[in-house]
């Protein structure tokens, strides 16, 4: 696939519950889904412990190899809420009380008649020089160091805070797809669709097993930036169908016949 135009991503989800299984994460697919919309891809997703160490070795690995790192988790005002520490430490700056997320949340604690304790100062502390991310949520916000997004880990807050950074990042050109409905199984159509793809090097195509009715289907997605290259190899998806529909047919009336 032509990569031009392409701009990518990668996803770092952070928290020991999600490893655990205690937390099932709706952050990955709600950012796939976003990214794919704007015509970037999101090509790495990785999930690491609640560990300063394995943060920063992630986040050092994913920042220099793709356009933009987006992280979820570990803002918060617990103990465990590590990432802006890990942050700091990976981008080698200090992690300081942002005086604007400071003033921020004071005054929203002021207004609910809630004391502005401690570990709610937490929030507000960030790299020094980060960039704010607005959360209209519960106001605490995420922040925005280089080509770094960190965000929260609580679904509702994290797809605020999505919705806030998306229209200030660089796009490519989005992802058109076309999905096949195939009736015969992987095996069937292994080597046969491998060919197609080999011949529309300019696509991606993926086939996705089906089990219904006591009987193996296959969903074919072909994926591709220019219209003309996704219908072209589609075309070609279609003719090896009806090659294996209209082969089969003769096999079996060749069988009636003897």
């Amino acid at each position: 696939m032509s990569t031009e135009t392409v701009i990518t991503a990668a996803m770092l989800a952070i928290g020991d519950e999600l490893l655990s299984g205690r937390t099932k994460d709706k952050n990955i697919g709600h950012l796939a889904d976003m990214l794919q919309l704007s015509g970037i891809d999101l090509k790495e997703v990785r999930i690491v412990a609640d560990d300063e160490d394995a943060i920063v070795d992630a986040l050092n690995a994913l920042r220099g190899k793709y356009d933009y790192v987006f992280t979820s988790g570990g803002i918060g005002p617990t103990h465990d809420d590590i990432t802006a520490d890990a942050v700091s430490k990976a981008f080698g700056v200090p992690c300081d009380h942002d005086a604007a997320a400071m003033t921020l949340l004071g005054d929203m604690y002021k207004r609910r008649e809630m004391e502005f304790t401690e570990a709610r100062k937490r929030m507000a502390r960030m790299p020094r020089g980060a960039a704010h991310i607005a959360n209209r949520v519960s106001t605490a916000p995420g922040f925005i160091i280089d080509n770094v997004y960190v965000m929260a880990g609580v679904p509702q807050v994290f797809q605020a805070m999505v919705d806030n950074v998306l229209p200030t990042l660089r796009t490519g050109q989005r992802v058109l797809s076309l999905a096949i409905a195939c009736p015969y199984a992987e095996g069937d159509i292994g080597m046969l669709l491998a060919a197609i793809q080999k011949a529309h090097p300019d696509t991606s195509i993926g086939s996705y097993p089906r089990y219904v009715g006591q009987k193996f289907s296959t969903e074919i997605v072909v994926r591709g930036r220019s219209q003309a290259t996704v219908d072209a190899a589609g075309a070609e998806v279609h003719a090896m169908i009806e090659n294996i529909r209209r082969t089969r047919e003769i096999d079996e009336n060749r069988s009636a016949e003897a």
